[in-house]
């Protein structure tokens, strides 16, 4: 089979790609191995693969493609998240460009769009990501609307209902006026803005009197029901008991008094606005105010705007600041920074708002959760540094508000039959609602035409933090096979952007439906931010086109560019160079095999001792970067085990070994090396197909053919040996050092390899000769001379304590030689003089970083072994 002369990863992926889904290698099902299970973070059904996307994904696909290698019965569940805000946005404005209202649609009408519009677009995500080599069970894939998974969304509503954790509150909630839903807390993003602090004037009824109040949202003057002043402040003591009257709108409304008030900010005076603020509602419910809400669903004024019916609040934030002006009841305006509510979707400013909502009760739920992860240390998160974060979180929880005013989604199971705001029941369906409505009300005449169900759908999360058990149908089958083979999940790779909204909740959930937790390993991955620190976005236009990189890199080069620079926790710093590194990484391993490839083999030669040694050596050393391997997976340093492997094939494998074994100019290689060096190659890419599946995959199926069974995505991952010959590794370090002298002076000298040279040494070291025949290999040396005293008119450098020799070749211009020789040595001996006076100097020892200082110990170091080599040099040539 002739070998390409380039590697063309277009030419190679699909084929790869199509040959692992038709042998079915990614296809999981419970058997005697033991499971490592992965769920996929469901991206947006509405989504396109980023940067985000990439790298997560990227990192599971290793950790899958590692445990399939080691006998695992590897399972990796793909699936998509239905978005119910992002998706609801994107029908919605589809059906805009149509001229189509949503509100003219009644419910079925609408799911029918959005079912069209998820079917159209909700797989590309899915699609993207086997061209980055993902190696998911695709049979698996799952689908927060499918209709097993929304039963058990619905199974643990009217369970959570009936066990009195979930109820229905008139509660002041977060309300996004562009999805026109309300949000939980942890989907609002607080942002610093700057904007204007207004100084409004206020008559005192019956009275000349005014008092001021200071207040960043004029416009919500119309819901102002009273003025608040703290108690012990004297400068408003004969505002006790008054009444002041609202501008524009003129009403009256109470002066009460609360130690709630802040002296020092503003005013003194608080405008209380029970409708449009979570503090001024507690407020209004102590001292038992009216409450008066100004604001439409979109966050334009009501009837009680007046004149500003209709119009946007930011609209009428302007125009009446004019109007008070001009009244002569602006006073005046500061700029000021506050921090600014923003839904996590949309974007839009949200609006406290007050309405009917469902609320899941957290307190006792959440303490399994805590203690599994803060105590027990059942669920380990990596880096450990997250676990502040998710205390701080868990432990100041609050109730979960789980309804949205959307049809996308999963409706909520309650059925309203009455008038009363009691009157309703919870039941998985409409005929067991029936049923219920009739235990509860006593009338068997009631029917199903009596019956209306909720509006609202359930908050997206409500579906996702069952996942690691819905996808194996754990929750309408608790003791199905397959929940009770995969479950608890392995390893959970994710963002720290969702500790809270998806893995804190999953691990609540777990604990209150199997009793135990979801998953034993959480691998927080930061974020990917360009070169420049900036976060990735379209709307900076830093991030790049995932699938143009892929075009342009590969796949494999994509995937270590990605791991290349990317630390547990730590934000990844992208540059697309990293990209272009892991295609170079991909090309030498190339052409490292076409080399072997391209070696005659003679099965009647004997194999030469310096080969012999080398791989000896290689294997040693293999064994040893093996360790390291299992080490940083065990911490998820994926990318120290990328580095380990790169180094060892580029270095080690590359540079080293193939130079050690590599035959003469036209002369055959031995039979008994080829085989080994083949297995050699074969380990490294047992070890790098993780991180790049298609090249190795394509390199394993050249170098012999294979049966599908014996295809390198179900190979066996390399025996780790105990025992490491160090020894030999050190002995291998030393003799490396020695080649690089050698070599350093050829090409000083100018001194063409094929020339033979010359070679003695001073072994003041004691160095074992076990690789003198790599060294005189390496080094085309006429062979090695031990000697116990300088070698006269001899080029000369060290390594440690030992003293190298290379006889003068060909004319020398000696007089030049020890001109530049003693130049180079009065240079050194200043740059010596210089350091050491920095090291003499106690402050800047004490004050500089250790590492700085190590640093300049290390410099000291190099200096004085220079000065040793070149006063060696000088010597053998007077």
């Amino acid at each position: 089979m002739e070998i390409p002369s380039k590697y063309d990863a277009s030419q190679v992926e699909s084929k790869w790609y199509d040959y692992w889904m038709t042998h079915n290698y990614f296809h999981s099902e419970p058997d005697e191995r033991e499971p490592y299970t992965i769920v996929i973070p469901p991206p947006n059904v509405t989504g396109v693969l980023h940067m985000g996307h990439m790298l997560n994904n990227t990192i599971q696909d290793v950790l899958i493609r590692r445990a399939r290698l080691m006998g695992k019965n590897a399972c990796w569940v793909p699936g998509t998240d239905h978005a119910s805000i992002a998706t609801e946005a994107k029908v919605v404005a589809k059906l805009k460009e149509q001229g189509i209202d949503k509100n003219d649609l009644s419910r079925d009408e609408f799911l029918k769009h959005a079912w069209d519009w998820t079917h159209e677009y909700g797989g590309v995500i899915l699609e993207q990501l086997k061209k980055l080599g993902c190696s998911c069970d695709w049979d698996r894939t799952k689908f927060t609307m499918d209709d097993d998974m929304s039963e058990a969304v619905i199974k643990v509503f009217v369970d959570l209902y009936e066990k009195g954790l979930i109820y229905r509150g008139y509660r002041m909630v977060n309300w996004d006026p562009e999805a026109k839903t309300t949000l939980s807390d942890e989907e609002v993003i607080y942002e610093e803005r700057q904007g204007n602090l207004y100084y409004l004037q206020y008559q005192i009824e019956e009275s000349d009197h005014t008092l001021t109040i200071a207040t960043t949202r004029p416009e919500t003057i119309f819901g102002d029901t009273a003025i608040c002043i703290n108690p012990n402040d004297e400068r408003f003591s004969h505002l006790k008991g008054k009444k002041a009257i609202v501008p524009i709108c003129n009403r009256v409304i109470p002066i009460i008094e609360d130690d709630y008030v802040d002296m020092e900010f503003g005013t003194g005076c608080l405008k209380v606005t029970p409708a449009h603020d979570e503090n001024d509602k507690v407020l209004g419910d102590k001292h038992h105010l009216e409450v008066v809400d100004i604001f439409n669903e979109d966050a334009s004024l009501n009837s009680f705007g007046l004149h500003y019916v209709g119009k946007d609040r930011f609209v009428v934030r302007k125009e009446i600041a004019k109007e008070l002006e001009e009244k002569g009841i602006l006073l005046k305006t500061e700029t000021y920074t506050n921090k600014v509510g923003t839904s996590e979707r949309t974007k839009a400013v949200i609006e406290p708002r007050l309405s009917d909502q469902w609320f899941l009760k957290m307190e006792d739920l959440v303490k399994p959760a805590i203690k599994a992860v803060l105590k027990d240390d059942d669920i380990k998160l990596f880096p450990k540094k997250f676990e502040n974060t998710y205390r701080h979180w868990m432990e100041n929880i609050r109730d979960w508000n789980i309804s949205r005013q959307l049809m996308w989604g999963q409706q909520i199971p309650a059925y309203y039959y009455g008038d009363g705001k009691e009157d309703f029941v919870v039941a998985k369906n409409i005929e067991e609602a029936l049923q219920k409505a009739k235990d509860k009300t006593g009338n068997t005449q009631l029917t199903i035409e009596d019956l209306t169900q909720d509006k609202d759908a359930l908050d997206t999360w409500f579906s996702s933090w069952l996942w690691p058990m819905s996808v194996f149908d754990g929750i309408r089958h608790p003791e199905n096979e397959e929940i009770n083979y995969y479950y608890p999940t392995n390893d959970l790779v994710t963002g720290p952007d969702i500790l809270f909204f998806w893995v804190a909740r999953m691990i609540i959930a777990g604990y209150e439906y199997k009793g135990e937790r979801p998953f034993n390993n959480v691998y927080l991955t930061g974020l990917v931010r360009d070169k420049q620190r900036r976060k990735m976005s379209k709307s900076l236009g830093n991030s790049p086109d995932a699938l143009k990189l892929i075009e342009a890199y590969g796949a494999d080069g994509v995937r270590v560019g990605l791991l290349l620079s990317s630390a547990a926790g730590n934000d990844l710093l992208f540059d697309e160079a990293l990209c272009q590194q892991g295609k170079g990484f991909a090309n030498k391993i190339w052409n490292a095999f076409r080399l072997i490839k391209g070696w005659d083999v003679d099965s009647s030669i004997d194999q030469p001792e310096t080969s012999k040694i080398g791989l000896e050596w290689y294997e040693a050393k293999f064994q040893r970067a093996l360790l390291d391997i299992e080490d940083h997976f065990s911490k998820y340093r994926l990318s120290d085990a990328l580095m380990t492997i790169y180094k060892l094939i580029m270095d080690d494998f590359s540079s080293w070994l193939l130079e050690i074994i590599k035959p003469a100019y036209q002369k055959p290689i031995d039979a008994k090396t080829y085989n080994e060096v083949i297995t050699a190659f074969e380990n490294n890419l047992k070890i790098l197909h993780p991180f790049m599946p298609f090249l190795t995959e394509e390199i394993w199926q050249y170098i012999s053919e294979r049966a599908p069974e014996e295809a390198l995505i179900v190979a066996s991952w390399p025996k780790v040996r105990t025992e490491i010959d160090t020894a030999l590794i050190s002995e291998f370090d030393f003799a490396s050092e020695v080649i690089s002298g050698i070599r350093n002076i050829r090409k000083q000298k100018n001194i063409a390899f094929k020339e033979v040279i010359g070679f003695s040494v001073i072994n003041n070291e004691n160095t074992q000769n076990t690789f003198d025949g790599v060294i005189s290999k390496l080094g085309n040396l006429e062979a090695i001379q031990y000697t116990s005293s300088q070698v006269e008119g001899a080029l000369t450098f060290r390594v440690k304590a030992n003293e190298y020799f290379i006889p003068m070749v060909g004319a020398v211009d000696v007089e030049a030689e020890v001109k530049k020789l003693s130049e180079e040595l009065t240079y050194t001996e200043g740059f010596l003089k210089s350091i050491q006076k920095k090291l003499s100097n106690d402050r800047f020892v004490n004050n500089a970083p250790e590492q700085v200082v190590a640093i300049e110990k290390k410099k000291e170091a190099d200096a004085l072994a220079k000065i040793e080599t070149l006063k060696s040099s000088l010597s053998s040539l007077k």
